[in-house]
C-alpha cells in the first residue's frame, strides 16, 4: 500500500507582495513512489503570438494516491520578458517531492529532467524576449506561421538533445543525476510569479479527468497535450484527441453512448436509461404514431456501439 506522506518544505524566505511576487518556494507532496517515465508526445503548434510552452508533467492527487498526467500547453505568460521554469521531481533517497515551477526573468533549476521542446535538461532554447516581442526558435518549437511571425532558426540547442533517450521524469537515484548550475542558482533566488489563474484550471481539470491518472492509463495518458488552456487537446502523435472529461464533454440525454467514450458499465447504464425513456415516451404516444415510428431494435443499436468508428484527425510535427 502506498505511503503517502504530506510535507511543505520551504527553500528560501517567502517574499509575498501585491503583485504575486515571491522567491522560490517549493511545495509538495512527498511520496516513496516514483512518478512515471515522461511519455513521448508531439506539440501542438502555438496558436497564439506570445504564448509560451509550459510542458506536460506528472503531478500527484493525493486524495486518489495517484499520479496524474498534466497536458503539456501553451499559456499566455503573466508579464513580457518571463520565462517558464518547469516543475520536478526530486528523489532524496526514501520520497519523491515536488518542486512546483514558477516564471521569472531567468530559468532556474528543473532537475535536469528533459521535457523536451526546448526544454532539455538545462536552461531553454525555445526561444528569446527581444523588447517586449518573443522570438520563437522553430528548430526546437512548434508554431503556427500563419499567426507566429517573430520566429529564427537556432540548431545549436538540440545538438544534444536530438534523440530522447532518457524519460526520467525526476532527479535523484534511478532517475537524472544533476546539480543547479550557478546561474541556475542565481535564477532561483530572484523574484518569481506563481503559475497563472490558467495554469491552474489546467491542472485541476487533469486531475478530475479519470483517464489522466496513472492507474487507468498505466502511464500512457490519452491526452497528451493542448494548444491552448481549455482548447484542442492532442494525443502522443500529434494528432487530435477524444477529451473523456464530462465537465469538458457533457453527454447529450440521447447520444449514443460508443461515441462518448464511456465504459462497457457506463454503456449498459446509458441503454437501459435509453429503453427506459424510450417505453416512457411510447406509451404517451397514440396509438397510430406509434405505429409510424417503431423502436430501433436494441440489439442494432448494441451492434453499433461495437462497432463505432473512431476518430483521429490532425496530424503535427514529431517531438524532437
Amino acid at each position: 500500500m502506498k505511503k503517502v506522506i504530506k510535507s511543505f518544505a520551504l527553500l528560501a524566505l517567502i517574499v509575498v507582495s501585491s503583485s504575486k511576487l515571491f522567491a522560490q518556494v517549493i511545495v509538495g507532496i512527498s511520496i516513496n513512489v516514483a512518478p512515471p517515465q515522461l511519455p513521448v508526445y508531439t506539440q501542438p503548434a502555438c496558436p497564439v503570438d506570445g504564448y509560451l510552452w509550459v510542458p506536460g508533467y506528472w503531478a500527484y492527487d493525493n486524495n486518489a494516491g495517484d499520479y496524474y498526467w498534466v497536458p503539456g500547453v501553451w499559456v499566455s505568460p503573466p508579464r513580457p520578458h518571463y520565462l517558464w521554469t518547469p516543475g520536478y521531481w526530486g528523489y532524496d533517497g526514501s520520497i519523491y517531492s515536488f518542486h512546483a515551477g514558477y516564471w521569472g526573468r531567468h530559468i532556474g533549476f528543473y532537475g535536469g529532467v528533459n521535457y523536451g521542446y526546448g526544454y532539455g535538461g538545462t536552461g531553454f532554447g525555445g526561444g528569446q524576449w527581444v523588447g517586449n516581442l518573443f522570438r520563437y526558435n522553430t528548430a526546437v518549437v512548434n508554431v503556427d506561421k500563419t499567426i507566429v511571425k517573430n520566429t529564427y532558426i537556432d540548431k545549436t540547442v538540440i545538438v544534444n538533445n536530438t534523440t530522447i533517450n532518457n524519460r526520467s521524469s525526476f532527479n535523484g537515484r534511478g532517475g537524472v543525476n544533476a546539480a543547479p548550475k550557478p546561474e541556475e542558482l542565481a535564477a532561483m533566488k530572484e523574484k518569481h510569479a506563481q503559475p497563472t489563474p490558467d495554469q491552474l484550471n489546467h491542472q485541476q481539470t487533469a486531475m478530475a479527468d479519470r483517464s489522466q491518472h496513472a492507474s487507468a492509463n498505466r502511464g500512457k495518458p490519452a491526452v497528451t497535450a493542448y494548444n491552448k488552456v481549455n482548447g484542442e487537446s492532442f494525443g502522443h502523435k500529434g494528432k487530435a484527441a477524444r477529451v473523456t472529461d464530462s465537465q469538458n464533454n457533457p453527454k447529450p440525454a440521447n447520444d449514443d453512448p460508443a461515441k462518448t467514450g464511456a465504459t462497457a458499465a457506463e454503456q449498459k447504464h446509458a441503454l437501459r436509461k435509453q429503453r427506459q425513456s424510450q417505453a416512457e415516451n411510447n406509451a404517451a404516444m397514440p396509438k397510430m404514431e406509434k405505429a409510424q415510428k417503431p423502436a430501433k431494435p436494441v440489439k442494432q443499436h448494441a451492434e453499433h456501439i461495437r462497432n463505432a468508428p473512431a476518430k483521429d484527425h490532425h496530424e503535427a510535427r514529431p517531438r524532437r
